[in-house]
């Protein structure tokens, strides 16, 4: 179905992009209603076209033209999400979550259709069904799935209802990710006297400096934005600084935040947490289900909600004694070498466990630092890429939103174009914090023949390059910021070097949500290799490469505190699990987020959790980024990651290399290739030849 543009849009940039890039820079509050009014209708029309007896219950027919209209509105909605996560504006902001009612509203009232549920059930039992591809028969398995869970088989009286919780969801998700946001945003701390900023480095000194500047300070300005914030934490000597911040940054959008020197009453996530769970809650049981935890299974690899709280207990378990081991090391340093005879409160972890590591490694993370400009890492990178993947990198000129942003091209061995992806590497106000990959367009063979490719979003928050002594010093990033820009490429790979066809299983569409971190994880095993970081690092003042002693200290402290560290994940895991597992809406009344959580805390970790502390209430992978009942996946996926990686180091005893193309070669067809268009599960057997072992993530983490 083809639908012109009427004239008075015909210049509106969220329109007139069609299958290419939008010009984001073009893009204004303004646009928004009237392309999304625009494409709604034309997607409805498409529906109501799919709807009719008229309409054959084919894939041409049918599911074609309707993922024609669905497509055209969802890259138009998320060009306007993108921008709401990178260029923030309270115009923006304001168009967006105006629109975003009547978005919602349509894919809910889309999964509820039961005249569309009844054509994609006749289509799945039709001669025609027989002849499609996998990945098109998979589009139409997943689709009569989510039809049911998105309410198709509901009664008409419920309907309304299941929408309506949607929408909400929707409005209190957007909400909590605002509150967040703002709250990092709206505190700045400005010290005069450099004296009081002993041990922090060189950058973050310049950062600070300029932070200030920006915004007509004299002195040095800290946020809350994690680049300026953990520095302090991590490096200052001043212990009231680090208190100071602590407090700022671990209070955040709660009831104590004006206590701490920011926050607005109404960035308070406390009651907004409770009206998500609640929603989350109803619209189960109203599909039901027992629990939000049993319903979000559904799609995914792991069986039972048992299972998975049995799965995150066992590793929490195995991880303890590591962690009472590593507590009470980093006690005994603080109050033998630092004479903390008060002991270690909650601003010190991240001040004593740096020096612990400096004492024991003779090395800091600064130092180690200072071998990793982005530019030099971003080549070697490309370089693990292409040796295992048989593909190419170039730069590339398209439309961007920031001038801070790069795009890149990946071509085949023979020069053909195969996928675009963008990387917005620095942190800057009116940004999300934290690192991720998006689909900015997805994989599709169209039905003339011609193939859509890929586009990715890799957004990042490093520190912004900033200027020493009147010059612009080139922009270098700790290891840890190595690790996420190795993960997020994985899963801009897994995006981007899909063969797959039909857009609704194609690259990271329709993988399971628990299997998901599989090939972002396993890319950040080629951190901790020599023959990769050897060629990827260069001092940022000599050009000298990483020394291979000092990679051996690193290597020597890789598992440094992991036994804290993974019981920390493992708290963020069940609390998650536990709120959507035990939540009933009959005792909401009763129910507490943060008690739970200090529930948790209490019989799995080993450091006791602050009174003042409101973690949960900035938790946005689950209130704000979709992976509600879904954060164990983390860990779950590590499991795939690490065997998989292990193939690799299975074939470096033969071969000398973990960079074996052969091996990268049967890893792209068999799980980056096939994207969704078949269970994880299947993918996972077919390259390691057998189900997944638990042995290689302990081994890597030194917990075995």
């Amino acid at each position: 179905m083809t639908t012109l543009i009427p004239p008075a849009l015909a210049n509106n940039p969220l329109l007139t992009f069609g299958r290419e890039i939008a010009e984001y820079s073009e893009v204004k509050p303004e646009h928004i209603a009237p392309a999304i009014g625009f494409l709604l209708e034309r997607a409805q029309s498409a529906v109501d076209l799919a709807t009719s007896p008229d309409t054959p219950c084919t894939w041409a027919a049918l599911a074609e033209p309707l993922e024609d209209a669905t497509e055209s509105l969802g890259r138009s909605w998320s060009v306007i999400s993108h921008l709401n996560s990178v260029a923030d504006t309270p115009e923006l902001r304001a168009a967006y979550g105006a629109m975003l009612p009547e978005v919602t509203a349509f894919f809910s009232s889309l999964g509820q259709n039961l005249a569309l549920y009844e054509k994609f059930k006749v289509l799945a039992q039709s001669s025609d069904f027989a002849v499609l591809s996998t990945a098109q028969k998979k589009v139409i398995e997943n689709s009569l799935r989510d039809f049911r869970l998105g309410g198709a088989e509901l009664p008409d009286a419920d309907k309304p209802r299941f929408s309506q919780i949607q929408d909400e969801q929707a409005t209190l998700s957007k909400a909590f990710s605002d509150h967040v946001l703002d709250a990092t945003d709206g505190f700045v701390h400005l010290v005069q006297d450099i004296g009081q900023l002993a041990g922090l480095p060189e950058d973050a000194l310049a950062a600070a400096a300029d932070n200030a500047a920006q915004k007509n300070l004299t002195g040095w300005a800290f946020s809350l934005h994690f680049p300026s914030y953990y520095p302090v934490m991590q490096y200052a000597e001043n212990r009231e600084l680090r208190h100071l911040m602590y407090e700022a940054y671990i209070t955040r959008s709660s009831e104590l935040a004006h206590q701490y020197g920011h926050g607005q009453p109404e960035w308070d996530n406390t009651e907004n947490m409770l009206s998500q769970l609640r929603l989350r809650d109803e619209e189960a049981r109203m599909l039901g289900f027992d629990n939000y935890a049993a319903l979000s299974l559904a799609p995914k690899m792991a069986r039972d909600v048992q299972e998975v709280d049995q799965f995150l207990s066992n590793i929490a378990k195995r991880a303890k004694p590591f962690a009472e081991k590593d507590w009470v090391q980093l006690q005994e340093f603080a109050k033998t070498n630092l004479h903390f005879e008060d002991g270690i409160q909650p601003w010190d972890m991240a001040f004593v466990s740096e020096k612990l590591k400096q004492e024991r490694y003779a090395f800091s993370e600064n130092e180690l630092k200072q071998y990793f400009p982005l530019p030099k890492v971003l080549e070697g990178l490309f370089g693990v890429i292409q040796t295992l993947f048989g593909v190419q990198i170039k730069s590339a000129d398209l439309p961007k939103w920031h001038d801070d942003v790069q795009s890149f091209c990946v071509n085949d061995a023979t020069g053909n174009t195969l996928a675009y992806f963008y990387l917005d590497p620095y942190a800057r106000p009116g940004k999300r914090g934290g690192a991720w990959m998006d689909d900015a367009r997805g994989r599709r063979e169209l039905m003339s023949g011609e193939v859509q490719i890929p586009v990715a979003y890799l957004v990042c928050n490093f520190a912004a390059p900033v200027k020493v002594d009147g010059v612009l010093r080139q922009p270098t990033i700790t290891h840890d910021d190595v690790i996420t820009l190795f993960h997020e490429s994985g899963h801009g790979l897994h995006h981007l070097l899909t063969k797959v066809g039909a857009l609704g299983v194609s690259g990271i569409n329709g993988v399971e949500w628990d299997a998901v971190e599989l090939p972002s994880q396993f890319m950040e095993n080629f951190c901790w290799e020599w023959e990769v970081l050897e060629t990827m690092t260069a001092h940022v003042d000599t050009g000298e490469p990483l020394p291979k002693a000092l990679f051996e200290k690193m290597l020597a402290a890789k598992n440094f505190q992991n036994g804290l560290g993974t019981l920390r994940q493992m708290v963020f895991s069940l609390l998650d699990w536990r709120l959507h597992s035990t939540f009933n809406a009959k005792d909401a009344d009763s129910f507490g987020v943060l008690a739970l959580s200090r529930k948790i805390a209490q019989e799995f970790n080993v450091i006791p959790q602050p009174e003042i502390s409101r973690w949960p209430n900035t938790f946005s992978h689950i209130f704000a980024g979709g992976y509600a009942a879904g954060y164990y996946s983390y860990k779950w996926a590590e499991v795939l990651s690490a065997d998989a990686y292990a193939a690799f180091e299975e074939a470096a005893k033969l071969t000398g290399s973990v960079l074996d193309s052969a091996t990268g070669k049967r890893y792209r067809t068999e799980i980056l290739e096939v994207g969704g268009s078949r269970p994880a599960a299947e993918s996972f057997k077919a390259f390691r030849g057998r189900e997944p072992s638990i042995d290689a993530l302990l081994r890597h983490g030194g917990l075995a």
